[in-house]
Formats: structure tokens, sequence, C-alpha cells
């Protein structure tokens, strides 16, 4: 009994730990007695046939994290095969997180990663994040977020890697919303190699789907899971402000797909070496 008692606080904690680190970059400035740092996007990368900003705060911290980001070369880069890679790096002491942000505007549709990198033995306190966000709907769809996350959030015994969420799922609101993400039972060794993940986000049902290999739909299954319109609404609190109950989120005007590489708190890795992410495709597939 003990023992039973022990391990359900433990899986407790971890599920708490998940669900409210479960936070993607930068909210917009709404709260007036304060401004935060806004990034500035510099710099632009072309990866599967789409421009991409790259994410850079000057030498501040920015959400998420709050870490630093840079758009230098040695953070965001393309390699000969045309595969992007983003790297936290160590300057000085100085972690350097990166993220890029689609160009193009997304809407209703089945978005694709294919990534090239391990992703299964992720160091503590990394996350990866393949995900839509939008700066301008945070009030009417609490940023239109749609998310794919691999992270160990923050515990080392943590052997699955993968989260899917429906934003929001916990930001500065008391309550975490259990309902809204998951943290799949999965063959995590597959994520080792070549792996391929997806939503397909209609205004009445979310699916997520993960693959072996390089193809969707690929022929060996990983992981799915769906999020429909019977689950209640939710509000997205965040700098004194609040959204609109939100179910499922519907795009914005201002909706990319964005990829980044990030450190939970703002901690180095646990090892304190550094990090690379390889993302061999994306692709946008509409209704």
């Amino acid at each position: 009994m003990i023992s039973f008692l022990k391990n359900n606080f433990i899986a407790s904690a971890l599920l708490v730990m998940i669900f409210v680190s479960c936070k993607q970059s930068d909210p917009p400035a709404l709260d007036p007695v304060s401004t935060p740092i806004s990034p500035t996007y510099t710099s632009t990368i072309n990866f599967s046939g789409i421009t991409w900003n790259i994410k850079t705060g000057n030498n501040n911290k920015l959400g998420p994290g709050p870490n630093y980001f840079s758009n230098s070369s040695n953070n965001v880069f393309l390699d000969s095969l045309g595969y992007l890679h983003l790297k936290i790096t160590n300057e000085n002491g100085k972690w350097n997180c990166a993220e890029v942000i689609s160009n193009n505007y997304y809407g209703y549709g089945t978005y694709v990663f294919t990534v090239a990198s391990n992703v299964a033995n992720i160091d503590k306190n990394v996350v990866v994040g393949l995900f839509t966000w939008d700066n301008t709907s945070f009030y009417s769809q609490a940023n239109s977020e749609i998310d794919v996350e691999f992270s160990k959030w923050g515990s080392a015994n943590d052997t699955l890697t993968l989260t899917y969420s429906a934003q929001p799922v916990s930001f500065s609101y008391p309550t975490i919303f259990y309902e809204r993400t998951k943290h799949p039972i999965m063959n995590v060794s597959k994520l080792k190699t070549l792996s391929t993940h997806a939503f397909k986000w209609t205004d009445s049902l979310v699916t997520w789907a993960s693959y072996a290999g390089p193809n969707y739909p690929g022929t060996t299954a990983l992981a799915t899971w769906q999020f429909d319109k019977s689950n209640p609404p939710r509000i997205k609190v965040e700098g004194g402000n609040q959204s609109a109950p939100v179910i499922i989120p519907a795009p914005g005007g201002d909706t990319h797909a964005r990829i980044n590489l990030w450190l939970l708190n703002g901690a180095p890795p646990s090892n304190n070496n550094e990090v690379e992410l390889i993302v061999k495709e994306f692709r946008f597939i509409p209704l």
C-alpha cells in the first residue's frame, strides 16, 4: 500500500511538472504596468521552401524560459542536405537558444514536422517545440497554439519525452487543465533516428500522430491523440489579463508555424553540454 501511494505521488508530481511547463513563446505586451522585451527578426533562413524569421532578443531574455535567443549562424543554420539545425550554445557562460518562425501565415490544415535527431535521450532541462502561435489572438483564441513538444520537463527519470497539447494548459491560471494535454506511452527508442510528427487542426477536432521514419502518414505508428469539442472551454490568464474561453483555439490573422529549442526555466543543460536539433522537413497540408 505504501509503495502504491508513493508511486502515485511521484506520478502526480511529474504530471504537475509537465503541465505547468507546457508554455511556449512570447506573450503579447498585455500588462499596462510593464513593458516586456519584444523579440526582433532581422535575419531569415530558407528551409523546406519557406522563409523563416530567426528570433533574437538582442542579449535580452525572452519567453519561453525565459532564455537568450540568438540569430547567430552558430545557433541556426542549414547543412548541405538543406536540413535545419537549431543549437543551444554556451557563449562565455551565457546559454543561447534558437527559434524560427515561418514567414507564411497558416490556418486549419495538417502541420508535418520530420525530425532527424535523437529526441529520446533529451536532457531534462531541454525543450523542443513544434507548434503554432499567433501574437495577435490572445484575447479571442489564447494565441492559437497547438503543440508537439519533446522534453522531460525537469525530471531525469521521465522516460516519455513526447507531449501533445491544445493550449491553454497552464500559464498564470491556478488550475492545470489536464484534459488539454497528453504525454503518450510509446516506444521512445523509435525517436532516436528519423521520426515524423503531425497534427491535423480543424474547427471541431485536432488529431496528433507520430511515426517512425520520414513519411506522413507513416507505416510505423508511435503515438496518436485527439482533442474535440466535447471538452470544456478554458481561459488563458497571463500578464494580469485573460482570454475568452476557448475549447479548440482557432487560427488568427497572424498564425505562424514555429520551431524552437530552449531551456526549461532558463536552466542550463544538466550535463552542461551544448544541444542540437535537426529538422529534415516541414510541410503544411491545407484542408
